[in-house]
């Protein structure tokens, strides 16, 4: 599968379980599809979150000393800009309608059903980004039309906008499928007012 115009850079996803044997085989099942890191403890996933940008983070609930569930509240109130799919032998009951995750997966799951899911994320955060992306790239596009260039080097919020633009366009092109004609379709906006 290839990602964006770069087919070297994929996806990155981050397995979490305390079972070694058990995070290295969902890693295994993932290789191809993104770049797999795995952790075996909560600390250790949130340390691997805070080094690297992670796209989709599996985690599993019931792990000793940090639990999956708390580790998805860390995620949570650090504003993680990713997906997390918990994968867990846990039968969900209502607890899960109050907890910040964007699928639920029951072990055991075979090869194609988690390669599927990573896939469904990737491309639910692709779609996410690009939407910042193209928020971003309307504001620069208009100011650029309107303003002096030299307004524009001296305004610091206009020349984050720009790096900013440069992340989001880097993980879009990273995590979707084929995203060069959503930003070909975006180049053919008009947006020059007077």
């Amino acid at each position: 599968m290839q990602h964006g115009s770069d087919a070297a850079e994929k996806p990155r996803a981050l397995v979490v379980d305390d079972e070694k044997q058990v995070a290295d085989a969902y890693a295994l099942r993932l290789e191809g599809v993104c770049d797999v890191d795995t952790a075996y403890s909560g600390g250790e996933a949130l340390s691997a979150v805070e080094e690297r940008d992670m796209d989709v983070v599996l985690l599993d609930r019931h792990m000793p000393g940090m639990s999956g569930d708390e580790v998805l509240s860390e995620l949570d109130e650090r504003d993680y800009y990713g997906r997390v799919i918990m994968v867990t032998a846990i039968d969900p009951s209502f607890d899960v309608l109050e907890m910040p995750f964007d699928d639920y997966l029951c072990k055991p799951i075979e090869r194609e059903g988690v390669r599927a899911a990573v896939r469904q994320q990737c491309s639910v955060l692709g779609y996410e980004t690009l939407g910042e992306y193209f928020s971003v790239e309307s504001k620069r596009a208009v100011l650029e039309a309107e303003l002096p260039p030299a307004e524009l080097e001296d305004n610091e919020r206009y020349q984050g906008l720009g790096e900013r633009a440069t992340t989001l366009e880097r993980r879009a092109r990273r995590v979707l499928e084929d995203p060069d004609p959503l930003f070909d379709r975006f180049e053919t906006v008009e947006r020059e007012g007077r």
